[in-house]
């Protein structure tokens, strides 16, 4: 059979040189530290930090838009506050412990409604915020984990003696969080950073 100069057959060298190049193609897929993509422990930790705050941040506007004395004026510039926080196209769920379905709303939808609720006086209040799935790479380079949430929703009406109770339910959401890598000009130079955007709110279970 014949043989090259080396005494190696060409298929032989074929299939070498195939599989050296797979692994070159592997080992430059995984992020390390001169890559754009790698992210540190260090910069995780704060990426993290800055998840849960913008979780949080959505916790406190929610709970002022839907609070009926919030003037019109004040719900509206909160409503765009909000939606700074969220990726395009994020949608939020609906439940109630009336009714198995669940339905998901565009953010500024969901918000709009939330006004519109029929009670004299609102009370939401969001706990237990924590990671329940760690940032993961994904192939176009994004991270993506998981929040979960735990939301007390209590709707009130007034009455001779008060407020009276006439719903409350908890229920357990699940936030999806994104982090890209961007870049921006200062001063004439490109800066590369970290952006962290939420994604779906997606109820998981719902109780009185």
């Amino acid at each position: 059979m014949q043989r090259n100069i080396n005494g190696v057959r060409p298929l032989s060298l074929f299939v070498l040189f195939f599989l050296f190049a797979l692994s070159a193609s592997l080992q430059a897929q995984q992020p390390s530290p001169q890559n754009d993509d790698y992210i540190s422990p260090e910069r995780k930790k704060a990426i993290d930090s800055l998840a849960l705050e913008k979780v949080r941040d959505l916790s406190k506007y929610i709970a002022i838009v839907g609070d009926k004395s919030t003037p019109f004026s004040e719900a509206d510039r909160v409503i765009q506050r909000t939606l700074e926080l969220f990726a395009p196209g994020s949608e939020m769920g609906v439940s109630s412990v009336n009714s198995t379905e669940i339905l998901y709303y565009g953010v500024r939808t969901y918000l709009e409604r939330l006004m519109q609720l029929n009670y004299d006086r609102v009370e939401i209040e969001w706990y237990n915020i924590q990671y329940i799935s760690d940032l993961e790479r994904q192939p176009d380079g994004k991270y993506v984990g998981v929040i979960t949430i735990y939301q007390r929703f209590s709707g009130y009406k007034e009455g001779y003696e008060g407020n009276v109770l006439l719903y409350k339910d908890t229920t357990k959401k699940d936030i999806t969080v994104y982090v890209e890598r961007k870049e921006t000009q200062i001063g004439g130079r490109t800066i590369g950073f970290w952006d962290v955007l939420l994604g779906d709110v997606r109820v998981t279970e719902t109780r009185r």
